[in-house]
């Protein structure tokens, strides 16, 4: 398979490392992935300044391009211009979960959906610890993924947000297929002054408020690899059909 490899976490990212070691040893693989750290810019593009793309050699470990811009930029660049059409586009491995409504912001996700826009399928991938990180089961398990998704009829393009937990791979309980958490998040910002007396602010850490084990904040807590299945379309539907049928439209004036 022709995969595209890309990232939020930087061309740099151990991550990102690991996951091309286990998928070059059977794929073409290739890496596009942000020249530094773009965590959390979401579905971001760079439209007011133009992308530099720079050839990156790390040593005897991979060679790929590195993009001054966002997840979503490399996908669009790597398509168009620098690698052509792919099989697949796999985004991670993250160092942090992405799960619940951090999925709106992750730029690990948005890479993928991006892959979807664009008509190409795409995954993307995280695991649950930002420290001492073990990447060699989570780059084991999409390797192994991969070579068994075809068995699936999942509808072309698909997109995959998958989680994996940060443990010995003896204590994972096992694959969850889940629904993304849409309960709210406990947030905190720490209020600080500079060495000037401005106060300014640094956001937090979040606490997700969720309780439903169907989800994929529960299941990735409970030790379950997770496997969320996500798209682009923004609609409501229960809204629409309400909008639609209602005689709200008919009482404004235009």
């Amino acid at each position: 398979m022709k995969i595209l490899l890309t990232n939020d976490d930087g061309i740099y990212a151990d991550g990102l490392c690991g996951l091309y070691h286990a998928l070059s040893l059977e794929h073409e693989v290739y890496i596009v992935a942000p020249e530094a750290e773009r965590s959390a810019v979401g579905h971001a593009i760079t439209i007011h300044y133009p992308l530099r793309v720079q050839e990156i050699r790390r040593g005897k470990l991979f060679w790929g391009y590195a993009v001054s811009g966002t997840p979503a930029d490399c996908v669009k660049l790597a398509i168009y211009e620098l690698v052509g059409p792919v099989d697949l586009v796999i985004s991670g491995i993250n160092r942090g979960a992405n799960v619940g409504i951090n999925v709106l912001y992750s730029g690990t996700v948005s890479a993928a959906t991006e892959a979807k826009i664009l008509g190409y399928s795409g995954i993307a991938v995280s695991i649950d610890a930002y420290e001492d990180i073990d990447y060699c089961y989570a780059s084991y398990f999409i390797s192994n993924f991969i070579k068994n998704v075809d068995k699936v009829c999942l509808e072309r393009p698909f997109c995959l947000n998958i989680n994996i937990p940060h443990l010995n791979p003896n204590e994972i309980k096992g694959i969850r297929v889940v629904k993304q958490s849409t309960a709210k998040l406990k947030e905190v910002f720490e209020k600080r002054r500079d060495l000037h007396g401005k106060i300014y602010y640094w956001q937090g850490a979040e606490e997700h408020l969720e309780n439903s084990p169907y989800t994929d904040v529960v299941s990735l807590k409970e030790g379950y690899i997770t496997i969320t299945p996500v798209h682009f379309d923004l609609t409501s539907y229960a809204e629409l059909k309400i909008l639609s049928e209602g005689k709200i439209l008919e009482s404004i004036h235009i």
